[in-house]
């Protein structure tokens, strides 16, 4: 009798126990999360500033590791203000609510994380994508008018888009696989960075002089600062300590091996040789072709993705770039928007067994892909040129003087050099 009566208060007290279980913060999701949030942030005023920064030249370094970390400041004020309000609000086409985080506090949860925790972390992607984008305008563009258009950019460009794949927009979103950032970031960026890469034009004897990197060192240091971040950034998608961000971890790191793999392999078909920055860029692209499918890949769908992909960044940067003849200075269209569109078709192809959704069918979802990538470079393309040239406008012009661009942005911009020898 005592056994009965106490299953019977059991089943009385469980719904009350199920539901103060639900929307409590959990230690264990909120601990990884913060990790992952240092992990990804540490990628743009550092990874992506030495792995820019060792690929330009001797008077432009410094110029070019100031606009990564000017892209993370900006970006982190524009995100606060209006983009994660436009990212991650209420609505289809784009999000409303939470302007300046308006209704945010300590104590409102996202999921089993505290929210202010998923701002800081979603605010590190929305500074990367558009720091990406500034690889393709270094060495001529004004440091001023790359700081208003990156904070434009993130408020009208990349928000909008983050909210199309992540934050509930249906309306635009066509059932698109993207774990990480195949669309939100690679695409976006990179597209973002030929465009306006195009309306900048070529620098001074571009095609006639030989441009090589100031430091293959920095090159490798960064894409391994990146490689480290790129941890946080795939397997801190799943926004939770679980199975599914192990399988991101794990599937990250065998792709952006494959790359530099697949790199050094397409090197040696074109140019009879490997090297550093090639190995580094592979890894980079590697990381790059993985992180949409992530979340969905297994071990061997990620062999081919990245071994692909880094073949893909050497081909493009070799073969097809020179069809275009377009000045992206250090290859961001090619690193991360080329491969960026093999990682995102691949991301429906190569999708584990343990992974895939009931009633699968591959036929849709690349349909489902294609129109996600198509949207996104047809707005990220139009929208840019036009944040380009609002911000090109208020800074009376965009491309820096000619004496300035002969001397070096570092001296005439920035009054420091590199290297103090």
């Amino acid at each position: 009798m005592k056994k009965l009566k106490i299953m019977f208060l059991f089943f009385i007290l469980l719904p009350i126990f199920a539901n103060a279980a639900e929307g409590k913060i959990n230690g264990a999701d909120t601990a990884w999360m913060i990790v992952a949030t240092a992990l990804v942030m540490i990628m743009t005023p550092a990874g992506l500033a030495m792995f820019y920064g060792g690929l330009t030249r001797k008077k432009n370094i410094l110029n070019t590791m100031s606009m990564s970390l000017g892209a993370y400041v900006v970006a982190t004020l524009a995100w606060i203000i209006a983009g994660y309000s436009i990212a991650f609000g209420h609505g289809n086409i784009i999000g409303t609510g939470y302007l300046m985080l308006n209704g945010i506090t300590s104590d409102t949860i996202k999921g089993t994380i505290p929210e202010l925790l998923f701002v800081a972390f979603q605010g590190t992607f929305a500074a990367i994508t558009i720091a990406i984008a500034g690889g393709s305008l270094i060495e001529r563009v004004k440091f001023s008018t790359y700081l208003i258009f990156s904070f434009l950019w993130v408020i009208i460009v990349y928000a909008p888009i983050a909210h199309w794949a992540w934050g509930g927009g249906t309306t635009l979103n066509f059932g698109e696989m993207d774990f990480a950032g195949g669309t939100v970031v690679h695409i976006n960026g990179g597209i973002a960075g030929l465009v306006v890469a195009m309306i900048l034009g070529k620098r001074k004897d571009y095609g006639k002089k030989s441009f090589k990197p100031i430091s293959p060192i920095f090159v490798v240091l960064g894409s391994a600062l990146l490689w480290f971040g790129w941890f946080g950034f795939n397997a801190g998608s799943e926004l939770a300590a679980d199975g599914v961000a192990t399988n991101a971890f794990i599937v990250t790191n065998v792709a952006a091996s494959l790359g530099a793999l697949g790199w050094w392999t397409a090197e040696y078909l074109v140019f009879k040789k490997t090297t550093l920055v090639g190995g580094a860029s592979g890894a980079v692209a590697g990381l790059v072709a993985i992180t949409p499918a992530s979340g969905s890949a297994g071990v061997a769908g990620a062999i081919i993705i990245g071994f692909i992909g880094g073949m893909l960044g050497l081909f493009g940067i070799a073969k097809v770039k020179k069809i275009f003849k377009i000045d992206d200075a250090l290859d961001a269209f090619w690193v991360h928007g080329f491969v960026g569109i093999w990682g995102s078709i691949a991301t429906a192809i190569f999708v584990a067994k343990y992974a895939m959704p009931d009633h699968y069918n591959m036929g849709s979802q690349l349909i489902s892909q294609l129109e996600a990538i198509l949207l996104t470079i047809v707005y990220s393309g139009i929208m840019s040129a036009v944040v380009y040239y609002i911000s090109s406008f208020l800074t009376g012009g965009g491309r820096v003087d000619e004496e300035t661009e002969l001397i070096g942005l570092d001296e005439k911009v920035h009054g420091e050099e590199a290297f103090n020898l």
